[in-house]
This record gives C-alpha cells, structure tokens and sequence, in this order.
C-alpha cells in the first residue's frame, strides 16, 4: 500500500527518460538527451520541460503532436541529427510558446509550410540540403529566421543549376522568385496537357469521319450491285 501510495504521490510531470537527463536551470527544467543515439523522440519527456535538448542524434523524422504535451516548451534543439521528413502537425500545440528551434545540419529538403504556422520562434535551418523552389520561399516569408544563420541556407539543388550551392538569400537579394517560376512551370505543362487532348479529339473526329465515309461508300457500292426494279419488271 505504501508503493501504491507513493506512486500516486509522485507528479508524473517531473518524470524523467532514462536515456535522457533532466535538471533545473534558473527554476526552469531542462531535458538533455544529446548524443544518445535516439532515432525517434522520446515519449515521456517530462510535461514541465522548458529546455530540450535532442541534438547530435540519430532521429530522422519529427512527427505530428510529437511535442504537443510540453506546453511549457521554450528552446527546442534537434540539430545534427538526420531529419528527413518534418509533418505538417510537427510543431503543433508548442508552436506559440517556442523562442528558438534548432533543425540545422540536418537532411532536410523541404519543409511544409503549415508546420510554422503560428510560431514565434527563432529559427535556424542552416547546413541542410534544401531543395530552393516555391515551397521553400514560402517558409521564409513566414518563418523567423536566425540572422546569424541565415546566410549558411544554401541551395543544394534547384531548377536551374546556376544557382545550385549559392545562399538562398543571395539568390532572392538578385530577383529570382522561385514561386513565379513555379507558376510559369504550372502554366506550360496545363497548356501541354490541354494541347495533347484537343490533338486527341482531332484524331478522334477524323478517324470517325473517314470510317464513315468508307461504310457510305460500300454502302453505296453495294446499292449499285443490286438488281434494279426495273430489270425485274421485264
């Protein structure tokens, strides 16, 4: 009964994960789980975490809801890790709260521009491979971004290979807007796609036209290869 009694009696908030090691910095309390050779978040990091350290690992996607649960979530460090996919839900529930998110030196491409919404923190997304397209312009617009950092965000691949490994910024400063090249893209392949079926209809219609004509003409031939009326009539 004692054990049961003390279970009850312990906050579940203060719990700490075993790979990780929490401490109290300035009253607030911190989760240091670097270099631990996690490959997925933790479950039970601690609901009172303000400070989360998971940099240095081996965890490759950030899923929806994964930080839902620590409302009190302030810095948030997942750099050097190999983060490939970040879900749309990522940050959901601790995105208001956050001051700073670390997802540099990762394997990142892109990023879902509704995984920021609402987020406030400062972000650093250097050292990452991105992919420089629309998509990712549009996260920048959106995104708070580390000025110290910001010029490490480089183009690891793009559309046009004059600017694949140049800094993204650098790229926008000299006027290039990746979504109306996306849009003129958008554009020509709608105008291919409406061209292909217009050829097909064509086609179509002049290969009915031609069997119709051919089952006319036999039919036709066939009329004037019957007997007349008259031939029989005498």
């Amino acid at each position: 009964q004692a054990f049961f009694c003390l279970l009850l009696c312990v906050p579940w908030g203060s719990s700490c994960p075993p790979s990780c090691q929490c401490t109290e910095q300035a009253g607030a309390k911190a989760v240091l789980c670097s270099s631990r050779h996690l490959e997925e978040i933790p479950k039970d990091i601690p609901k009172d975490a303000v400070f989360l350290k998971l940099d240095a690992n081996s965890i490759t996607r950030i899923p929806s809801n994964a930080f839902r649960h620590l409302s009190h979530l302030e810095e948030l460090d997942l750099s050097r890790n190999a983060i490939e996919k970040i879900d749309r839900a990522a940050f959901k529930g601790v995105a208001a709260g956050l001051r700073t998110l670390d997802l540099s030196s990762n394997r990142i491409r892109s990023i879902p521009k509704e995984a920021l919404l609402a987020l406030n923190a400062k972000l650093r997304l250097a050292n990452n491979p991105w992919h420089c397209e629309c998509a990712l312009q549009e996260v920048l617009w959106e995104a708070r971004l580390d000025p110290d950092s910001v010029q490490d965000i480089t183009c690891h691949t793009a559309p046009r290979e004059e600017y694949v490994g140049k800094p993204l910024l650098q790229v926008l400063d000299a006027g290039v807007n990746f979504c109306s090249m996306h849009q003129r893209t958008t554009d020509v392949a709608m105008f291919i796609t409406m061209f292909g079926w217009f050829a097909m209809v064509i086609v179509y219609v002049i290969c009915y036209v031609r069997h119709n004509r051919e089952d006319t003409c036999k039919h036709v031939e066939y009329l004037k290869s019957l007997p007349s009326t008259q031939g029989h009539a005498e």
